[in-house]
């Protein structure tokens, strides 16, 4: 693509070399995202390892660079070394291979940088990291127009704009004649801010000059072949944890997790919707009220005869704020599904906290003759909670019946532990939080702990 725009008058140091890059067949999504991305002014690339994300971009990058009008521009990693690794050399396929015979590296102003001769005059890309609270520093006093970053979700973010690395360097591009974003990253937590506060937040919002968005898995890599491919996955354990990130590209935590076992076993835990339909002895409601971006939800488990076993029966999560007639609403809803399979008499138990909404429900309860009574949550500590349901998990005492796999298993995979809070889960604000299935589950099984343990 580039050879062909080369002029055939440039300076002698800058003198094309037969190209040798050998190019395998590109996937169908990977040819879709970098047309797209030759016409969008920011392209996102999510995915697992080896699936060619950096590359992708780095053919856009290319295109990009031939005819900007802007001499400065910029290319980051979590480190330096990490920028120069991935987007310049790339195993041979990065900017510096992909003009090769017209690019040099050197010195801009103590910076690294490539130095690029184009169509359009000389280019040069500073490479830097923003992995640090003070990166910023080193990007400080120019105007850029391309910004290429791999791993930007390793990059130092801040709600103080002064301080932020992703910040600042989208401020360094206001004052460019023509600005490009392109960002690539493996999967992390869904709760991380980097999916919440850009790559999440530009996929709804009206992202002007064009959003472009990929999420890739090494599968979308030709280049790969199939007995190759095959190595690879002998080295996972399918279903695992690691083998969802690094393989399906799909967004978990890899680290710090409440419910490490969970994670990484979740098929073990999955049963069909009447799965000891019959032996269920008794059924408890919790409920976690919503607020200002928090979800309401309602998680509906039942025990086996003996106490042999918890199953989650059936579980709902509203990811939007309920006046207290909706909340109403949904609850007599729930209820009667959970009443209507089982045909058994149930507890519920609600935060203690929002007595008002309590009392709302209760008068809901009354008006509609639900098979309920509403009692306030016990809420032991945090901690204690945690351990029970690991306890469930690793003897096996613990179900998930299909229907409410989904909103189960996000919420236990992705529970984690606050690093600044010993012995307590990370609860942070948004619809994304499994702390709020996580709390109305355990205020279901709170009342029964000390008798499941006894009996495990």
């Amino acid at each position: 693509m580039m050879t062909q725009m080369i002029p055939n008058q440039l300076p002698l140091q800058y003198q094309p070399r037969q190209a040798t890059i050998k190019w395998k067949p590109f996937s169908k999504k990977w040819k879709d995202y970098i047309h797209k991305g030759f016409k969008s002014k920011m392209s996102v690339a999510e995915g697992s390892v080896r699936s060619g994300k950096t590359i992708a971009n780095c053919i856009i990058a290319c295109d990009f660079l031939e005819r900007c009008p802007d001499k400065l521009h910029l290319a980051t990693g979590s480190t330096i070394a990490n920028a120069k690794l991935n987007i310049g050399d790339s195993n041979g396929y990065g900017l510096e291979h992909l003009f090769r015979g017209r690019c040099r590296w050197g010195k801009y102003k103590d910076n690294e940088a490539l130095y690029i001769n184009t169509l359009t005059g000389e280019k040069i890309l500073i490479f830097a990291g923003g992995g640090k609270a003070d990166s910023y520093k080193k990007i400080l006093g120019n105007s850029y127009g391309l910004w290429i970053a791999t791993e930007i979700n390793l990059h130092f973010d801040s709600d103080d704009s002064r301080i932020s690395f992703i910040k600042t360097a989208l401020g360094r591009q206001l004052a460019s004649i023509e600005s490009k974003i392109l960002w690539d990253f493996n999967p992390c937590a869904p709760t991380h801010p980097i999916y919440s506060n850009y790559v999440d937040k530009y996929k709804i919002i009206n992202y002007l000059g064009g959003y472009n968005y990929q999420h890739f898995t090494i599968m979308d890599n030709l280049s790969i072949t199939p007995e190759r491919l095959e190595e690879i996955m002998q080295t996972y354990e399918v279903g695992s944890l690691w083998y969802r990130r690094d393989i399906l590209g799909e967004r978990c935590i890899a680290q710090g997790l409440c419910y490490e076992y969970f994670a990484n076993n979740t098929k073990e835990f999955i049963v069909k919707d009447d799965y000891k339909k019959n032996e269920i002895i008794k059924i408890t409601v919790g409920v976690d009220f919503g607020g200002s971006l928090s979800s309401t939800t309602f998680v509906a488990t039942g025990i086996t005869k003996n106490y042999e076993e918890v199953v989650i029966l059936f579980a709902k999560k509203i990811t939007r704020e309920l006046n207290p007639i909706a909340l109403e609403s949904e609850y007599i809803q729930f209820c009667h599904e959970v009443f209507d399979y089982y045909k058994l008499f149930f507890i519920t138990r609600c935060d203690s906290a929002e007595q008002i909404l309590i009392r709302g429900l209760r008068m809901a309860q009354a008006n509609n003759a639900l098979p309920t009574t509403i009692l306030n949550a016990i809420k032991s500590s945090i901690i204690n909670r945690i351990r029970f349901i690991n306890r469930l998990a690793s003897s096996k005492r613990l179900k998930i019946c299909e229907r409410c796999k989904d909103v189960m298993v996000d919420a236990l995979s992705n529970a984690s532990w606050d690093p600044n809070k010993p012995d307590e889960r990370l609860d942070i604000v948004g619809f994304k939080n499994p702390v709020d299935v996580l709390d109305a589950m355990e205020y279901s099984l709170e009342e029964d702990m000390r008798m499941l343990i006894e009996v495990g």
